[in-house]
């Protein structure tokens, strides 16, 4: 099956958030297919650059076709936790802005030997690079009942993370999956039968656990956007697109930190623990898709947007 084009969600909103200055350096940390990026480097003046990081080979493609038009981008073959050792590498300082779209693209999804889906079968993968380590059928052969339930629970939020966990290990000991029409099928029987056919389907849940879990996602994500925070010059923005309310509750977590950095007693009356703010909200509630993008992209649907600067260094 021919993969669908890849439409950026939130794209102007991204952009807008991002952009402050036309002609400075800025880092597209999920290149994906390059949807945001493209859109950022027309906004750019000819004196702009453009870092990207990607950890998917065909992203890397895609990035390497677009960096042979423009002498104002390069890309990087990295993971995003790989950020701060990359912005070092490629010489960049004086960072803009550094954007995230934690999403997986519509053609990873269309893409059935990636196993990211169960619209399509293929083998159960779910690695973002395929090179690196093992697929998600060999890391479940290694995996307790009790670790499979917490992944499932913590990283899908699926109050029924036991009865799926149970009903996956059994059918890994019978060599009964291998496939993700296979994994879509046991979730579907492991639920109850009254919650088989709501809105979301049974197994859309796990299948987003289990890719987290496979890629580190959450390690990814607390390794990197710390870095972000790190490298931005002051006044520069970190611009974030999560997916899911795992995703989202870090992401604010991580960068409240560095909004209200406090750690006294909420009863002194001063702080006296010297931590003081390095980052401030732009953008704390999460920007949502309008309903003439929703329309135009459902997909769009469970994208937020969520923005931070950096501060000025203080006076001495």
């Amino acid at each position: 099956m021919q993969a669908r084009e890849h439409t950026p969600v939130l794209a102007s909103s991204f952009i807008d958030a991002l952009l402050t200055d036309p002609d400075g350096h800025y880092v597209d940390a999920t290149f994906g297919r390059g949807g945001h990026a493209r859109m950022l480097l027309e906004r750019l003046s000819e004196k702009a650059h453009l870092l990207a990081l990607d950890r998917d080979p065909q992203a890397i493609e895609t990035a390497n076709v677009l960096a042979a038009e423009d002498a104002r981008f390069r890309i990087i073959h990295s993971d995003f936790a790989g950020l701060e050792h990359a912005i070092s590498e490629s010489g960049e300082s004086d960072i803009c802005g550094i954007g995230f779209d934690l999403g997986v693209s519509s053609p990873q999804l269309d893409q059935a030997e990636r196993g990211f889906s169960f619209k399509h079968n293929g083998p159960l993968d779910m690695r973002m690079n395929p090179e690196a380590e093992y697929p998600v059928s060999e890391r479940l052969k290694k995996v307790s009942e009790k670790e499979l339930t917490g992944i499932i629970r913590s990283f899908g939020d699926e109050r029924f993370a036991a009865r799926i966990a149970r009903a996956i290990l059994k059918a890994v000991q019978n060599n009964a999956l291998n496939t993700t029409h296979e994994l879509e099928n046991i979730c579907f029987h492991a639920v109850p039968p009254k919650t088989r056919h709501g809105s979301t389907h049974p197994a859309t849940r796990t299948f987003q656990a289990l890719r987290i879990w496979v890629n580190d996602e959450y390690g990814q994500i607390d390794t990197a956007i710390k870095a972000a925070m790190h490298c931005l010059a002051p006044l520069g923005r970190l611009a974030v697109i999560s997916f899911h309310s795992g995703e989202d509750r870090r992401i604010r977590d991580l960068i409240e930190a560095e909004v209200n950095p406090c750690a006294c007693p909420r009863e002194f009356p001063m702080c006296i623990c010297g931590k003081t703010p390095s980052m401030r909200w732009v953008q704390k509630k999460p920007i949502r898709a309008s309903e003439a993008e929703l329309e135009e992209n459902p997909r769009s649907r469970s994208a937020m947007l969520r923005v931070a600067e950096r501060l000025p260094e203080p006076a001495l």
